[in-house]
């Protein structure tokens, strides 16, 4: 008869995720499309055992009695087959410390916490892609110990008090007469062993707390909010316990003279009166070096020249988006008397200078026309 959770490679305290993450790692192994033929059986068995564990009552009825005693055999007499064992799980649980001792002793180790933590970038930053080295303060594994919490050259010791078994068992009267009852071992916590002489460094943890730069790719195309998952990186866990995860949250400064919009990207040219009747070619500052901005003849203000290709990349796909520049048309303010000259010059070839003084078209102005006319 097999042992699930051997087959699974977890221990019987195992978390749901664990025994998740234990039966997706084996079947990947065994699966016949990797391992080949020859390990059908071996599937079969990790499938059956990841489908007992998995179901919080079936697992129950397995912890109390076996495999037996979830396909309604031996265990528990063939007449209960396919019975509901919920309540008789519940009245298990009360009895005897909702199966402790058939768990075992607990172990030590745990898996660390997740962290987040916040990365400032530039807008190139995500343009690009980029790595940055990141600082954060987070558990490592124990150097001098290697996680196990005791000085080196030690290792725990069985508990006296419960044998290693990690738990303890009391006659307890109740309205059904006595009953054993179990609960975690007073003097192991639980554990089965004891660490007499913890290790010096980690105050016999198993982990200690460091600040360390971190290397972190930022891949183009995220966005302030964006959160990256980079698995296992988070804090280790205590007494060598697997680590968590570590998310990053970009944080994107605003840039100088570039605004974004999704994978577009926008800024102003501001060109002379002249320019603008005449055309011409513009130098202007972009995330890839100095580019030509062809200013059409007789742009007006509010025209716009797209630069194909030239905003940011686009996140988990090819290509990047452009750059919209828009025409700021610059009429001067302050006139010599020779550019006046010309200007009204300008003005009477065109038959312009005929044209009526602008009027004032304000609130104020129509308050003063309508007060005035009185």
């Amino acid at each position: 008869m097999s042992n699930y959770y051997e087959v699974l490679g977890v221990s019987r305290d195992a978390s749901p995720e664990e025994i998740k993450k234990a039966y997706r790692k084996k079947a990947r192994q065994l699966h016949p499309d990797v391992a080949g033929p020859g390990h059908e059986d071996e599937f079969k068995e990790v499938s059956s055992a990841y489908e007992v564990l998995s179901d919080p009552d079936k697992r129950q009825m397995y912890d109390l009695g076996g495999e037996d005693a979830v396909r309604g055999g031996g265990g528990f007499g063939g007449g209960f087959a396919g019975a509901d064992f919920g309540d008789l799980g519940g009245i298990f649980q009360s009895f005897f410390g909702g199966g402790a001792a058939s768990r075992g002793p607990a172990s030590r180790a745990r898996r660390g916490q997740d962290a987040l933590v916040a990365v400032d970038v530039e807008l190139s930053d995500v343009a690009f892609g980029a790595t940055r080295s990141v600082p954060i303060d987070t558990y490592v594994t124990c150097t001098a110990c290697d996680g196990s919490c005791c000085a080196p050259g030690t290792e725990p010791v069985t508990c006296s008090q419960c044998n290693g078994v990690g738990n303890v068992q009391r006659m307890t009267r109740t309205l059904l007469g006595q009953v054993m009852t179990s609960s975690p071992c007073p003097g192991c916590q639980g554990y089965g062993t004891v660490i007499v002489t913890p290790c010096k460094n980690c105050s016999g943890e198993g982990r200690t707390r460091v600040r360390q730069d971190l290397e972190v790719s930022i891949p183009a195309g995220v966005s302030t909010g964006t959160r990256i998952r980079m698995s296992g990186r988070g804090e280790a866990g205590p007494a060598g316990g697997p680590n968590g995860d570590l998310y990053l949250e970009i944080h994107e400064k605003p840039h100088e003279f570039l605004e974004r919009d999704g994978d577009d990207l926008y800024t102003e040219l501001r060109v002379p009166m002249t320019a603008a009747a005449l055309g011409a070619v513009f130098p202007l500052q972009t995330l890839d070096g100095e580019q030509n901005v062809t200013v059409k003849a007789g742009s007006q203000p509010g025209d716009e020249v797209v630069l194909d290709g030239l905003g940011v990349g686009r996140l988990r796909r090819k290509g990047r988006g452009d750059l919209h520049v828009s025409i700021v048309v610059e009429t001067p303010t302050r006139l010599d008397d020779r550019q006046r000259e010309l200007l009204a010059e300008l003005a009477r070839l065109r038959g312009e200078d005929d044209v009526e003084p602008v009027r004032d078209s304000s609130v104020m102005g129509k308050l003063k026309e309508r007060f005035s006319g009185r």
